[in-house]
């Protein structure tokens, strides 16, 4: 079996894609697939490439608008690469485009992870250009899939509530784990915040995170909450469309500068370090597929607060996270439980988090379910317990 991940960056500009299409890709590759990455060239390809380990990639130029990533090299490549099956990962570009015409005419059978991508607050977000695409390639694209992939529960409702008829396969990203080793060590490292607790979100910096409500509701437990005096909002995570800016401008409005820091982007031993020396980890999102970067926080034993739009209740099932809407007073009695919270109470919450992704958001699993979809798929295997079909 030989197959394909199409995906429009590998590189850390894809965000929490660049972790997840890469460990499913290498850990697929542990189990006998074949497996190659098909990407678009970009300013960090270069500094990731390595990452990806012993899967082959391919990479493309973009021309023109970076934003759609228009590349002419694709459609040949793929249709020429003796694939298969083609996954493709992310929706609204222009290797949808490209998947749509090679498969057609290579008649190679296609899954698509849309990561989130057609979530209700996603679909409204650049609505008018998002209607138009699905009239020129992205419908015909998404109809075209042997089988869709969704995260979670939700994700996979808001493909029928698109128009989606395809089998839907429900599979979860997966998460690796630090070794102890390498834990400890870590936790050595230097705090963001030297003499403070650290309330860490890392990601992105983009209006679907919920950063502005955030940031008004830790304005107030600032003024009404005695125990805020001792901890720090680190907000870590690349700009997009100057959100930053906006975010900075906030903090200065809301005369929290004092207790809010802007690391920046924040990548591999930094990021290591962010982790194991925060006492928290939030994640107050309108719109998400299944975050990375709260898998993350749980790898690293750190409770966490997020928003049910994280789509993982598995968390708060498991006690593993405090429940908050993306709103200024849910947030606002989100923090002020996290900081009432004793030392030992938040890292009961960090460990069962710890547990929670080693039972059920382990690579191994995720990839051994992955690859008996493409089994099915292409039909030399059942079809699995995880496929939906209408």
């Amino acid at each position: 079996m030989k197959v394909g991940n199409l995906v429009a960056s590998i590189s850390r500009r894809a965000g929490g894609l660049f972790h997840s299409v890469r460990n499913l890709a290498l850990y697929t590759k542990k189990l006998g697939v074949g497996v190659t990455a098909i990407g678009l060239e970009d300013q960090f390809t270069e500094i990731d490439l390595a990452a990806w380990g012993g899967v082959p990639v391919s990479l493309y130029p973009v021309v023109g608008p970076k934003r759609f990533g228009f590349s002419p090299g694709l459609v040949g490549l793929i249709r020429n690469a003796g694939l298969e099956l083609l996954h493709v990962h992310g929706i609204w570009m222009y290797p949808s485009v490209a998947s749509l015409i090679s498969c057609r005419k290579a008649k190679i059978p296609l899954i698509v992870s849309t990561h989130g991508m057609l979530d209700p607050w996603a679909l409204r977000h650049s609505a008018w250009r998002k209607k138009i695409a699905t009239c020129l390639y992205e419908g015909p694209h998404l109809r075209t899939a042997a089988c869709m992939r969704a995260l979670c529960d939700s994700e996979a409702a808001s493909m029928r509530e698109f128009g989606l008829r395809n089998p839907i396969c429900v599979i979860p990203n997966g998460q690796e784990l630090p070794p102890d080793a390498y834990d400890g060590e870590a936790r050595n490292g230097p705090s963001l915040a030297p003499g403070r607790k650290v309330l860490l979100s890392l990601g992105r910096l983009h209006p679907k995170k919920g950063m502005p409500d955030l940031l008004r509701a830790w304005a107030r437990v600032q003024e009404t909450e005695p125990e805020a005096a001792n901890w720090a909002l680190a907000v870590a995570g690349w700009d997009q469309d100057g959100h930053e800016s906006a975010l900075k401008h906030m903090v200065l409005k809301l005369r929290i500068k004092d207790s809010v820091l802007f690391p920046g982007p924040l990548f591999n031993e930094k990021k290591d370090i962010a982790l194991a020396t925060a006492e928290a980890f939030i994640l107050p999102s309108f719109s998400e597929g299944l975050p990375m970067a709260v898998l993350e926080a749980w790898a690293w034993r750190l409770p966490v607060l997020m928003t049910p739009q994280c789509n993982l209740p598995e968390g708060f099932a498991a006690g593993a996270a405090i429940k908050a809407d993306p709103t200024v007073e849910s947030l606002t009695c989100g923090l002020r439980t996290l900081f009432r919270m004793s030392d030992p109470e938040r890292q009961h919450m960090g460990a069962r988090g710890r547990r929670l992704v080693e039972e059920q958001f382990s690579w191994p699993q995720v990839a051994r379910q992955m690859v008996s979809v493409y089994n099915w798929v292409l039909g030399s295997g059942p079809k699995p317990d995880c496929v939906r079909e209408i």
